[in-house]
């Protein structure tokens, strides 16, 4: 897929639509006259003579002008014909309704050949779709939708843009107190991508972030351009990936590709750009509502009151599952919080304070504000609504005044939490925004939102990361090579391998262990899984220990590999390097050896990736504790570990076009100061 050649603003923000089609394009007509549309609407039919009070007329020629945008609710190769119309005529971009084309092939043999012609026929003209709702712009109430919807017009708000057309219309029947300002479908993406849709409505100065539920990446560029642009217009950008795949992934003889996995892999694109990501569209869209408010967090630093112990419990549990910081009362809030809760409160974060102040609008002011001075990112209070239907809120509502007073006297980020979502009654969600305090529906995604913005922030906080690594894969069969080879360019590289000599007897080996001295290791080589296939001998004390174990593996090796036997090591631990389908390379930084999956302990690297990043996903290991003298052990050389994974990176960044995949397995990490090797190595590449 190529970006959009011709800008998206005529399209989204139209001045003027045409509508072609009969029920669905009715339908558009009446959701714009709804939504208070100031523009010129004009149907397209050839028979009808006006619809809604408005003239038709016969053809894309007929019009009084090219439209800017255009909605094409007729069958697929009558669309390909208005499109190609439209495109001559200079239109600014149209919405394919029809279905039938790439996401049918397999059960429509010409679905491929329609859809190339209707890229054809578009031209530089912009398209969305085809097999796509289209769009609501509840700014300008402009509605290219021939569906309900359950928005109202705003003023400012998010802008959400998914691939499925079913999801788009739950969205717009949130009602969580979420400002929308664009609801977007992309459909097929023949032409125009979700990224480019972004990167248009990123632009409007009415919206304050974006969110895109996306099942495949549609281009990694326009992705990147959002990213950047996200970053300099200060407007944050939050993902639900779904999907656990983009590609097929090649076979492959390593461990390097069960660890990174197309999902690991996209996660560590995202946050390496900045945008957020979440697992669920609950929390997609309360953490919209957080990001329009008070845009990315600060810190992961987050303060909690209740007045339920219970609740605090939960607070605390749920922090637990989350990159959530509830860090300690600073000594200066301890006074002002016992003076207003009274001697039977325990002054802790989260905060129970119990009902004593219940109903108590000055004392709650008073307490919710010295939880507000502690400089927290952000300040939760937890807060069930009872049934309007049912039952008085009196109580609740002072709560939420005293809430709304602190907010707006210490000008911190405030939000009141409803532990079930549907205790937050839409009106009070709507009035709190008004106010400046984040509604959130649900303690786990209340704490899914505020990690997410926590990150965004501290993604923002780092430098721009250069651009990805962009080189194709050249042509030529694959091969692999043998051990000893991997060794040789790796230490080149500057890897630390161990003293080797390759051997093509026995007796060959024999004599190389003399000429490096015992003990030594016996490998075989041409073999994948060595261990396996009782290809490897440690420990070797004597000559003649080498000759036996040589005989033994005769049988399934093409030679020998014979090196220096390394001392006990602190940790053992993986790198790979292997092309993902969509990010290009990437590194795999892992717990190794025997542990490689049985932990399931992995950090992945785009690249090109910089010092800090290599340290951070060092750190970020669960093996990390080892290298860190866990339990009084020695303390692994981090160092030179780290010395290695960028001196892997370079050569991977190096060899780019033709690498296929890298596999150090173990990298052997000895204590503080003596070093890392590595103990094995597999890389495949084209000839």
């Amino acid at each position: 897929m190529t970006s959009t050649p011709r800008p998206l603003d005529r399209l989204i923000r139209p001045r003027s639509i045409a509508v072609f089609g009969g029920k669905e394009a009715r339908r558009v007509i009446e959701q714009c006259d709804k939504m208070g549309f100031a523009g010129n609407i004009w149907p397209v039919h050839p028979r009808e003579e006006e619809i809604l009070g408005r003239r038709c007329y016969r053809s894309v020629a007929d019009l009084p002008e090219a439209p800017d945008a255009s909605f094409v609710g007729v069958n697929r190769a009558l669309t390909i014909e208005i499109i190609r119309g439209l495109s001559v005529r200079g239109a600014g971009g149209a919405i394919c309704y029809a279905s039938g084309f790439r996401e049918a092939a397999s059960e429509l043999a010409d679905g491929n050949d329609l859809q190339e012609a209707l890229v054809a026929a578009a031209g530089d003209m912009p398209i969305v779709g085809p097999n796509c709702y289209g769009f609501i712009n509840m700014l300008d109430g402009a509605l290219l939708w021939p569906d309900q919807h359950g928005m109202l017009r705003v003023e400012r708000g998010v802008a959400i843009l998914t691939q499925s057309s079913n999801i788009a219309c739950n969205i717009s029947m949130q009602k969580r107190g979420l400002p929308l300002a664009y609801v977007m479908t992309a459909g097929n993406q023949a032409q125009t991508g979700l990224s480019d849709l972004a990167c248009a409505v990123i632009e409007d100065p009415r919206v304050t972030a974006v969110g895109l539920h996306i099942e495949g990446f549609d281009s990694i560029e326009a992705l990147e351009r959002l990213a950047a642009r996200a970053r300099e217009l200060q407007k944050p950008v939050v993902t639900l990936k779904v999907g656990k795949s983009e590609a097929a992934r090649l076979a492959t003889v390593s461990h390097t590709a069960s660890l990174a996995g197309n999902d690991r892999v996209s996660s560590v694109l995202l946050a390496r750009l900045g945008i957020g990501r979440v697992d669920t569209l609950p929390e997609l869209l309360e953490t919209l509502k957080l990001l329009h408010l008070n845009g990315p967090l600060l810190s992961a630093e987050i303060s909690s009151m209740s007045c339920s112990g219970g609740e605090a419990s939960l607070m605390a549990d749920a922090g637990v599952r989350r990159k959530i910081d509830f860090r300690p009362l600073r000594e200066e809030q301890r006074q002002p919080l016992r003076e207003s809760l009274g001697d039977m409160v325990t002054i802790a974060n989260p905060l129970d304070y119990h009902t004593f102040v219940w109903g108590n609008r000055d004392k709650q002011t008073a307490a919710f504000t010295a939880m507000m001075q502690g400089g927290y990112a952000l300040n939760l209070i937890v807060l069930d609504f009872p049934r309007l239907d049912r039952c008085s809120a009196e109580d609740w509502v002072t709560t939420c005044e005293a809430v709304i007073a602190s907010a707006k006297a210490t000008g911190a980020a405030a939000g009141i939490v409803a532990s079930l979502g549907e205790n937050m009654p839409e009106e009070t969600a709507l009035s709190l925004m008004a106010a400046g305090v984040v509604p959130l529906f649900g303690i786990d995604e209340a704490l899914a939102a505020a990690e997410t913005a926590a990150e965004i922030g501290a993604a923002w906080a780092r430098p721009v990361p250069p651009p990805l690594l962009k080189i194709a894969a050249a042509n030529g069969d694959v091969v692999t090579l043998t051990e000893f080879e991997a060794k040789a360019e790796l230490s080149a590289a500057g890897v630390m391998v161990p003293q080797g000599k390759a051997a093509a007897t026995a007796i060959e080996a024999a004599d190389a262990a003399d000429a490096l001295g015992f003990p030594v290791v016996l490998k075989g080589l041409g073999v994948s899984h060595k261990t396996e296939a009782g290809a490897v001998r440690l420990d070797l004390a004597c000559r003649e220990d080498v000759l036996t174990a040589a005989k033994g593996m005769a049988s399934v090796a093409s030679g020998y590999l014979v090196e220096r036997m390394i001392a006990e090591p602190v940790a053992e631990l993986i790198i790979g390097a292997m092309r993902d389908p969509v990010a290009g390379p990437v590194l795999t930084i892992g717990a190794g050896g025997i542990l490689v999956e049985l932990l399931d302990d992995a950090a992945i690297l785009t690249l090109p990736a910089s010092d800090d990043a290599i340290h951070q996903a060092i750190n970020s290991l669960k093996i990390s504790k080892l290298l860190g003298g866990y339990r009084g052990s020695p303390k692994g050389d981090v160092a030179a570990l780290a010395k290695i994974v960028a001196a892997v990176a370079s050569y991977v960044v190096a060899n780019a076009s033709k690498l296929e995949e890298l596999d150090i397995n173990p990298i052997m990490v000895l204590p503080e100061g003596h070093g890392a090797i590595a103990a094995d190595a597999l890389i495949r590449r084209r000839k």
